[in-house]
């Protein structure tokens, strides 16, 4: 089967079964995975040919830590260096070891093998744990940045383990003696040298020449580059890539690039895991299903128990601990190429890798699972045991409550207390408790859901609710209670965005608040008026803007859960929106600031600021 053929079959499938996958709560990697297991020769047998993509779907692997490395400025990365290198090693050595000893003992496999079998089983998956923390939004928690470490740190791993291999086959190799540690260091010393005196330089020559789509060419161009050069010298083209994006961090063309590659990197990557499933050999699941599922068990077992005893004795909180080991737990794509090297060296047979490859795939489908049970049932109880008991709020009752005291209710409660306003503040963050208590106000460690809480800080006797809580199920379960059960109360909502703002409406709230909404009118007319633009002009098309933004909520409330009408509403907002301004030069003439007839304290989703 031809490539372009193959390429067509995945994506047509992707294109059904991915959404799918999602809309059952699936992560997006599985998806990827199952399309390749059922187009491959193991079900359907509709792509039986994966050598034939498999080089370009590795660019997507390649293009994912290209990105990684754009958003990793050097010292960044140099702060990063104890968990880079002593978590890294620390796992790497000590999973390394014990399933190295399972397989001499359990597999009956010589040392050698042994070591090559149990060192790459303990590398995980980039690309796989990468794509599964975007989709999640949790890349820059703190447990995401200690998986990043880890993983970064197996990338450079693989390197050496990969020269040790013709070593521990008896071979002679001169790729792999002196010369060739040498050439690597040389590499990433031209390396940088090439980005800081010819790459820049090259960069602004080709933006001056008004051509803005060769940037990308440059970008993909300098990547394949180096990733052809790691290839000669055999060593990591991921690692390549990835210092290749750390060199261009500091660039000015950095989210340039990030932009124009983000699209290839997401259809390559998906194309990847693909491939990945179409090469995974169900039928020694079937031929041996207990030792395969046992292996793929007790691998992630071994890895997550690993993962988990290096995190605590580092100091890291039990709830880190437990999703750093959760996210690294699988087999990795690494291993398939160890296992291929290993098995042309004669270090490993063929009847032994098949299996092992298969564990890995299948540790690979099981982590999100895992993640899933870990989040939703352990993590809540573990926080449950470290939570003390909320206060007991006493019989005060202060005429304006205050649900949520991160950044929107702090600022609420800092000019109340100006105002000598008094409040009573309800956070469930405990640290925040102590530090904003000197705001004057009283300040209570609960949960602003719970009913009882309420009513203890004094809910019927309050004449102002301002509902600040960043999360959106939260913020809608307090005011779905309040407007139920104190629907006199007066409610200030603060809203995440639009599609928060229609739920609060279909409730019947009428002050609510978009969280970015008034500080970009304020940076909107700051910019009009440092272009030269007049004080009653700025303020005109500020008001514009409002209006039609008022209309178009207003027509979004009716279809806002369908998403072809609310793109259709949005659509011809904007371009009613555009013309008004093209043809208002008329308007601006005769307009100034004197005429305006909606000032902005009569508006309820406009700053009552004054805007100078």
């Amino acid at each position: 089967m031809s490539l372009l053929l193959q390429i067509t079959l995945f994506l047509g499938a992707s294109l059904i079964l991915v959404p799918l996958a999602k809309r059952f709560g699936i992560a997006t990697v599985l998806g990827y995975l199952f399309t390749g297991i059922l187009l491959g020769p193991s079900v359907l047998n509709m792509a039986n040919d994966p050598e034939a993509i498999q080089e370009l779907a590795e660019f997507g692997v390649i293009l994912l830590m290209f990105i990684i490395g754009l958003e990793l400025r050097p010292q960044r990365l140099w702060e990063m260096r104890k968990s880079i290198f002593l978590m890294g090693s620390l796992q790497v050595g000590i999973t390394g070891i014990i399933l190295a000893v399972v397989a001499f003992f359990a597999l009956q496999q010589s040392l050698a093998a042994s070591f090559i079998i149990g060192t790459a089983l303990a590398l995980s998956s980039t690309a796989f744990v990468l794509q599964l923390l975007s989709e999640k939004q949790q890349l820059n928690t703190t447990f995401g940045q200690q998986s990043f470490s880890i993983l970064l740190f197996q990338d450079i791993a693989a390197i050496p383990l990969l020269a040790i291999i013709p070593l521990l086959a008896g071979s002679e190799s001169t790729h792999h003696g002196v010369a060739y540690f040498a050439a690597i260091i040389a590499t990433f010393s031209g390396l940088f040298l090439f980005s800081r005196y010819m790459m820049r330089p090259f960069f602004r020559f080709v933006a001056k020449s008004g051509a803005h789509e060769l940037i990308t060419a440059v970008g993909l161009f300098i990547v394949l580059g180096v990733v052809v050069l790691m290839d000669v010298l055999g060593i990591s083209t991921t690692l390549g890539a990835f210092l290749t994006g750390v060199l261009l961090a500091d660039s000015e063309f950095r989210h340039e690039l990030e932009a124009s590659i983000a699209p290839f990197k997401g259809l390559l990557l998906g194309l990847f895991f693909m491939t990945v499933g179409m090469t995974t050999p169900l039928s020694l699941l079937v031929e041996m299903p207990w030792f395969i599922l046992g292996g793929a068990v007790l691998l992630m077992l071994v890895k997550s128990v690993t993962l988990t005893a290096v995190a605590r004795y580092l100091k890291y909180s039990w709830r880190n601990s437990l999703l750093l080991a959760t996210c690294l737990a699988q087999g990795g794509e690494f291993a398939f190429v160890v296992f291929k090297v290993a098995t042309s060296e004669k270090v490993l047979s063929q009847a032994i890798v098949e299996p092992l490859t298969l564990m890995v795939t299948l540790s690979m489908v099981l982590t999100p699972m895992l993640y899933w049970l870990i989040n939703r049932w352990v993590i809540p109880l573990i926080d449950q045991e470290k939570s003390p008991i909320y206060d007991e709020i006493p019989n005060i009752h202060h005429a304006m409550i205050i649900a949520g005291f991160g950044r929107f209710g702090q600022i609420i409660a800092r000019i109340a207390h100006l105002q000598h306003q008094s409040f009573t503040a309800i956070d469930s963050n405990l640290e925040k408790v102590d530090f904003v208590r000197n705001y004057g106000g009283t300040l209570y460690y609960g949960d602003a859901t719970q009913p009882d809480i309420l009513r203890a800080a004094g809910i019927e006797h309050a004449k102002v609710f301002v509902l600040a809580i960043d999360d959106i199920e939260d913020s809608m379960n307090v005011a779905r209670h309040i407007r139920l059960n104190y629907p006199d109360l007066k409610i200030l909502v603060r809203a995440r965005d639009r599609h928060h703002v229609h739920l609060l409406r279909d409730l019947g709230v009428e002050h609510i608040w978009r969280e970015t909404y008034l500080s970009s009118l304020d940076m909107a007319y700051r910019a009009l008026r440092e272009l030269g633009v007049s004080e009653a002009d700025a303020f005109k098309s500020l008001e514009l803007f409002r209006d039609y933004d008022e209309k178009l909520l207003a027509q979004q409330q009716r279809v806002y859960t369908d998403e072809q009408k609310m793109y259709e509403t949005h659509r011809n907002a904007l371009a009613e929106l555009e013309h008004l301004f093209e043809s208002d030069a008329h308007i601006r003439e005769q307009t100034s600031s004197a005429h305006l007839r909606h000032p902005l304290h009569q508006r309820t989703d406009v700053s009552p600021d004054e805007i100078n």
